[in-house]
């Protein structure tokens, strides 16, 4: 079984506005309200593949009841924790250029932080958590670290799709997978990369020193996966891009989803990048249909330099 949990969900309002003047009264030409958070995405891409998952993660008032309804109506489980605040409302506006409004989120109550890790303690070996997004910032630190302990303490194998520090004190903790972006490895490595060239050592010594699988995604250029098996090379099928909210939960959900179902590492890491690249091109989150035809065009080989 496949859990997501997303500690700070929302509403995603996404306002079209073809001619957007600042500090001027604009109309908008169209309107849609998602579901959001990370790992929410993560689970709406499972849905699309087939592949059942429960949504954890606090939730509350009445944006978080429209949230709980629109995961209801796609079919998705969801064991969400009651919180005495609203979910927040994030806004995403679409113009010339994409501007993005986030909500910081809601007070979480001790209580709330404390059911969640019940939650957790009901896992098995055969359990993959996807741990993914910001935290609230009632939340203390190292929030995620104590998430991991109950997890890793179960059995489950967890993927971890945050930055920052979080990430930083996963990576020690041997994840199932992580999924940088260029910037957020050289984040990671301390370090500014000029070429692929210069990433190989520092992803394959992240692999040596236990994380599993990284996931490196360069954008237009393609993507890099780091494991055991060696080191990979994607290319991202060409298409118009559309949609940058909810790529990398896409890709994160083809990898795991796959990967749970077959172990097969390269045949996971192809439906994240077809599902990553699906997502590019669509208005919302991808559809069964676009993957597909976004997996026709994915290509892998093993790096040439090894």
């Amino acid at each position: 079984m496949i859990y997501t949990i997303t500690l700070n969900p929302s509403i995603d309002y996404v306002v079209h506005v073809s001619d957007f003047t600042e500090g001027k009264v604009n109309r908008m030409s169209s309107d849609k309200k998602f579901s959001g958070g990370k790992g929410i995405n993560v689970s709406r891409i499972l849905k699309e593949l087939g592949y059942t998952s429960t949504v954890y993660g606090f939730i509350g008032g009445y944006t978080g009841q429209i949230l709980i309804d629109a995961l209801q109506n796609e079919g998705i489980q969801n064991n969400f924790t009651a919180i005495k605040e609203d979910t927040r409302i994030n806004i995403k506006l679409k113009t010339s250029t994409e501007t993005e409004i986030n909500s910081l989120g809601p007070t979480i109550e001790k209580e709330a932080q404390e059911d969640i890790k019940n939650k957790l303690k009901v896992l098995t070996d055969k359990d993959i958590v996807v741990l993914a997004g910001s935290t609230p910032p009632s939340l203390p630190n190292h929030f995620y670290n104590q998430l991991i302990e109950i997890i890793q303490k179960t059995g489950a194998e967890f993927v971890m799709d945050t930055t920052g520090q979080a990430l930083l004190d996963a990576i020690n903790k041997k994840p199932l997978l992580i999924k940088p972006n260029k910037e957020e490895f050289e984040q990671i490595c301390g370090k500014t990369f000029s070429t692929v060239e210069e990433m190989i050592p520092y992803g394959q010594k992240m692999v040596n020193d236990g994380v599993k699988n990284v996931l490196i995604s360069l954008a237009s250029e393609g993507a890099l996966l780091f494991c055991k098996e060696g080191v990979y090379f994607a290319n991202v099928p060409k298409g118009e891009a559309k949609n940058s909210v909810g790529a990398g939960d896409s890709m994160v959900a083809g990898f795991t989803g796959v990967y749970n179902d077959t172990k097969d590492v390269l045949k996971a890491f192809k439906y994240g990048i077809a599902c990553g690249s699906a997502t590019a091109f669509s208005e919302d989150l991808a559809s069964i249909e676009t993957i597909h035809k976004q997996l026709q065009q994915v290509t892998i080989e093993k790096w040439p330099s090894l």
